[in-house]
């Protein structure tokens, strides 16, 4: 299930789309849109600014990488052929899960580039708090972990792809407003407490179980 759902995605011209849209909208805003993010107008070797916009474009990216798990499975019918198979739920919902996140991942490694160019434009060469970014970038696979695990329970409670998709970012919107931002923060600040690994972790999991659970009633009805 995994491989079948990674080769899909690389497969699609939407993946693509989505994850060019991403990094090209965040080297936008570091290095040309004028703002309180432009790295060359802050004149301070520091990316802030891609973990600050990043949160809020990854509510977009991974509710469009998750909205056709489910729903569009259900809506062709394939859902029934993919039950069919001697596969059990719990390994479908996780196999699924764990494509997306994969490839939330490699979307997100191009970022380190922003280091590496800061790096050498720092005076003097290599003047730039690494232990932040990579606290920072940590905090960013584990917040989208827990976004892609929101929004695939969304799309397993409806058939439609769109309706999904507005169910995921208003919910990653929501959640991540009232929970997540501050243990995103902690991490964002170089220093890993495993209180807030422990509680991106917890979300993820209880994501899966609940979204197999919404299956199990589905199949049921």
């Amino acid at each position: 299930m995994f491989r079948k759902e990674l080769s899909y995605y690389f497969s699609s011209p939407i993946a693509y789309i989505v994850v060019g849209l991403f990094l090209l909208t965040i080297s936008l805003f570091l290095w040309v849109i004028p703002g309180q993010w432009n790295v060359i107008e802050s004149g301070y070797a520091q990316v802030d600014g891609l973990f600050q916009i990043a949160p809020w474009l990854l509510m977009l990216v991974c509710p469009a990488m998750t909205m056709r798990l489910f729903a569009e499975e259900r809506q062709s019918g394939t859902w029934l052929l993919l039950r069919a198979q001697p596969i059990p739920l719990w390994q479908i919902v996780a196999g699924k899960y764990l494509a997306a996140f994969v490839l939330i991942v490699i979307a997100l490694l191009p970022c380190i580039v922003h280091y590496f160019i800061l790096f050498y434009m720092a005076e003097p060469m290599g003047n730039i708090d690494g232990g932040q970014f990579v606290g920072s970038m940590m905090g960013l696979v584990f917040l989208s972990s827990s976004f892609l695990g929101i929004s695939m329970l969304c799309s397993t409670l409806t058939k439609s792809q769109l309706v999904a998709f507005i169910m995921g970012t208003v919910s990653c919107f929501v959640v991540y407003w009232l929970v997540l931002q501050d243990h995103y923060s902690s991490i964002s600040r170089g220093v890993v407490d495993l209180r807030d690994v422990v509680f991106f972790l917890s979300v993820d999991m209880v994501a899966i179980v609940v979204s197999i659970v919404v299956l199990d009633q589905v199949e049921k009805k």
